[in-house]
Parts: structure tokens; sequence; C-alpha cells
């Protein structure tokens, strides 16, 4: 593959190595007593924090929201785990899994994803592209996990997402791709989330169409709210929520008066399509 233009230039500033591919599939947190997901209501928040998650900004607006909305389902994307702390976030009540996608020797920290679940984790796996981002050569990462559901014998599938940038479409939909046979294997409702970087018509075409494949659709934010999520200037939005086999109880928001990322928070509440 021919060099970024820019690559050249910007590895007089990097140090060689200094982002390596990570060995690790996935980091889970401390087992923590975990039931199932309620069936007539599942909360749901996906978030970029751009890595800002060692902060106390962040680490303050993010205490704010569990204690406010009191998600049951946390999916993060750009999460930075340090690799001394033995750590990523204190999720209390909450089992959490990490996928990391690469090493910033820098820093000696793991970057990557990370879902967190009050529901007992049935099953989990990750899925690294093959292709890399330009410059730092850098991949990108997808994190599914399965989750019980109380008084039912279905289980919930969540997709956590990070979708390659930088990078033309066909590498972009060989991403979606990937995870294509992890949907068609699950039988029960799914949801699909975090950032898609769809920055452009095309992109964000190409997600709709692989979405409409398995009915699933994204979560009703209103028009002033959809006007709050991440763009790339006037492109459509980079964040999103989808989800199958389940409705809504409510609309979709965007906790616009966070400022601890440059992606806002989005929440959005589910219930089992055949529950009252």
């Amino acid at each position: 593959m021919a060099e970024h233009p820019i690559e050249p230039w910007l590895r007089r500033f990097l140090p060689a190595r200094r982002f390596v591919r990570a060995q690790q599939k996935t980091i889970a947190g401390k087992p923590v007593r975990a039931t199932g997901l309620e069936r007539t209501r599942i909360r749901v928040l996906s978030w970029n924090v751009a890595k800002n998650n060692y902060k106390q900004s962040w680490a303050e607006d993010f205490a704010a929201i569990v204690a406010q909305y009191n998600p049951d389902l946390i999916l993060l994307q750009e999460v930075r785990f340090e690799i001394q702390a033995e750590q990523a976030l204190e999720l209390a009540g909450m089992h959490w899994h990490f996928a990391p996608n690469f090493i910033d020797a820098h820093h000696r920290a793991y970057s990557g994803i990370l879902t967190a679940a009050r529901a007992q984790t049935l099953a989990t796996e990750s899925i690294v592209t093959e292709h890399f981002e330009p410059i730092a050569r850098t991949p990108k990462i997808s994190l599914a996990t399965t989750h019980a559901i109380n008084d039912t014998q279905q289980a919930l599938l969540t997709i956590n997402c990070h979708l390659i940038n930088f990078s033309n479409l066909s590498k972009f939909k060989a991403q979606l791709a990937s995870l294509q046979t992890i949907i068609q294997s699950h039988r029960g409702p799914v949801i699909l989330s975090g950032d898609f970087n769809t920055w452009s018509r095309s992109r964000a075409a190409c997600l709709e169409r692989f979405c409409r494949q398995f009915n699933l659709h994204s979560a009703a934010f209103s028009s002033v709210e959809r006007q709050k999520i991440k763009r790339f200037l006037n492109s459509p939005p980079l964040d999103y929520i989808f989800a199958s086999g389940l409705r809504e109880n409510s609309a979709a928001t965007v906790l616009d008066a966070v400022t601890s990322s440059d992606h806002k928070p989005l929440l959005a509440s589910f219930r089992l399509a055949e529950a009252l």
C-alpha cells in the first residue's frame, strides 16, 4: 500500500516503535455478582472518551452520568488503560471487558475499547482489523459480548465498535464485513454501537446498507439531539447506537453538557420487542 503523503514528515516526531500492536485479546475486570438484564429496560451508554479517562474531569463526568442515568450497558471507545495501574475504570457493580488494539510505549498504556455490564457476560470476542491506519500504523478493533436477559431464554449480543479512519472505503467495508458472521450466528436481540468514523456520505451509506441487512435500526434522536452528535465539519454523525429485536422505551439523548471528551455521550433505553 502506498505511503500516506504526510507519514514521512510525522515520522520525525514519533519515536520508532511507539505504537505496538497488542497481543492480548481481552482483559477482564474482577467478576462481580450479576444476574441478567431486565427485559423491559436496557439502558445503554455509548461514548468515545478520546483517551481522557485518566483525567479527573472525565472521572467526575463519568461518575455523574452513572449516578444519574444508571446504565445497564456501557460501551466506551478510545479508552486509555494504564499497564502499571492494572485496572481500567472503577465501575461499581459492573463487570467489564477491555479489548486493546495497541500499546503506546511512550505512555506505557494500552488503548482500545471497553464494554461494561450489570448483567452476566456469557461470551466475549475481539475482532482486530487486518488493515492499519496510516502514520501510526495501528489497527482498529471491535468487541462482541453476549449478556443474559432475565425471564427469557434469549441473550443480548452487543458489539462495541471503533471503525477504521484515514483509509479508503474498501477497508471500512472490510471491518464491517468482519462482524457479519458474529451477527448472523446470533439468535436474539443485537446492539451495535460506537464511533463509526462516518465522516463522508459514502461511509454513512455503506454503514446504512450494512445495518439494513440485519434489521438494525438507529436509536431515534430528535433533530435537535441529533445535531449534538460529534461530526467532522458538515459530515453525517460519527457516533451511533443501532439495535434489532428491541424497541425503544423513550427518545435517545445526547449529553451535550459533558466536555471531558470531544465526543458527547449517547444514551438510549430499550426493551425486548415482545415485552410489554
